[in-house]
């Protein structure tokens, strides 16, 4: 599609008229109108502010003449997947597992490589070749090409450091030290949990990275520990296997 049909789109499934998105992003309706017609294109700052308001990203507005990927962990980019910054624009250089609220999350390769192995082996691509193919590839990526200059690890491997110290702090019976954090997507963890009065409720967003772990119980049995944490809080919670029968510990506001 092209740029013209897809503002078109985007604004009738919104239900707007072309004079309320004039007004929203600082524009007259006669522009509106002459996109549509083809006549012109947004400029790079209106398509910020359309991008925003749709919520799809420049590259999905100017007709996805890019194969967008995430120049930190190679993953293929579409809108459902793309980092945002602070203020809610696109970042359409990582995906959000990589680079979530103007925050690198990985500055290790092999952590990373830890990561993306395990979702990636199966019956037809092993761990091994999983992983030598991460190590060929990463290294041709902008975000470790440019590694030493981006800034920041120290400061956010202060601040993993301060929550698992936190979480140790919290001296939970069963739950193993915690000597390390991973970058963990919402909708992977956001579990149900029932509360004392039989409702049911998450804690957790799916379209948000935490740091967290799963750990075995000191105990044993088929229970693990989770644990997920942001600026705001700790959990904690217990589970069996694939997340099933999950409990709430604790839920600990920073």
């Amino acid at each position: 599609m092209d740029t013209k049909d897809i503002i078109l789109e985007l604004r009738t499934k919104k239900g707007m008229s072309q004079d309320e998105l004039a007004e929203k992003i600082f524009v007259t309706r006669q522009a509106v109108s002459r996109w549509e017609n083809g006549e012109t294109t947004p400029n790079t700052e209106t398509l910020k502010l359309l991008s925003k308001l749709f919520d799809v990203s420049i590259n999905t507005l100017l007709g996805s003449p890019r194969e967008l990927i995430c120049q930190c962990c190679g993953m293929p980019l579409e809108d459902s997947n793309i980092s945002k910054e602070k203020d809610g624009i696109f970042n359409e250089e990582y995906c959000k597992w990589c680079y979530a609220d103007g925050e690198y999350m990985y500055h290790d390769m092999d952590e990373l490589i830890d990561v993306c192995i395990h979702n990636m082996a199966n019956e037809q691509f092993s761990s091994e070749q999983a992983r030598e193919y991460m190590k060929n590839m990463l290294p041709k990526l902008d975000y470790w090409k440019k590694y030493k200059y981006l800034g920041g690890a120290e400061k956010f491997e202060e601040f993993k450091q301060q929550l698992i110290k936190e979480f140790n702090n919290l001296h939970i019976e069963g739950m193993p030290k915690v000597e390390k954090l991973n970058a963990l997507v919402g909708g992977y963890i956001n579990l149900e949990y029932r509360l004392p009065n039989g409702q049911t409720a998450k804690f957790l967003d799916d379209n948000a990275t935490y740091l967290g772990n799963q750990l075995e119980c000191e105990f044993g049995g088929e229970r693990c520990f989770g644990i997920a944490a942001n600026m705001d809080f700790l959990l904690v919670c217990t589970y069996e296997e694939n997340g099933e029968n999950p409990e709430l510990v604790i839920y600990k506001k920073r």
